[in-house]
């Protein structure tokens, strides 16, 4: 197994953040790292999600919504092939500041038995696809 994680303050209302994060139509505007997303954020509904990280062609999945909290969590788990060869579930938390504003984390917890191949790339491109992603969703949000 291996996990990613990410964090970013962002200065912004969390409804804002979490507007930004469902509106899938406009992510091909800002998003660098996840180009596009087809479907509806509802539980146990499948996503057409995909994902560019650095220096990569991209690569297409269907990944199932498995919590929508609104302006709380956003999360989904795919797989590759078979559940147990390579799955990944991925989120997005938004956790507000007392002072105002929120952390914005990002990660994904990566299972299976390919995990260890794939794990340079997964520490690497993907990696920063979230960090890219992250400044990216900031810069939108914190938009006078």
């Amino acid at each position: 197994m291996l996990r990613l994680e990410t964090q970013i303050d962002i200065a912004a209302p969390v409804e804002r953040v979490w507007s930004l994060l469902v509106d899938f139509a406009s992510y091909s505007r800002w998003n660098p790292f996840v180009r596009s997303i087809d479907g509806i954020p509802t539980v146990g509904r499948p996503l057409e999600v995909f994902i560019q990280p650095p220096g990569s062609g991209g690569m297409r999945f269907r990944p199932t919504v498995l919590v929508v909290e609104p302006n709380r969590e956003l999360r989904w788990k795919g797989k590759l092939l078979l559940p147990g060869l390579f799955d990944g579930e991925h989120y997005f938390r938004l956790e507000t500041k007392p002072e105002g504003g929120l952390v914005f984390r990002h990660g994904e917890t990566f299972s299976g038995i390919l995990v260890p191949l794939f794990r340079r790339s997964l520490d690497g491109a993907t990696k920063q696809g979230f960090v890219a992603m992250n400044e990216a969703l900031k810069r939108e949000a914190e938009k006078p």
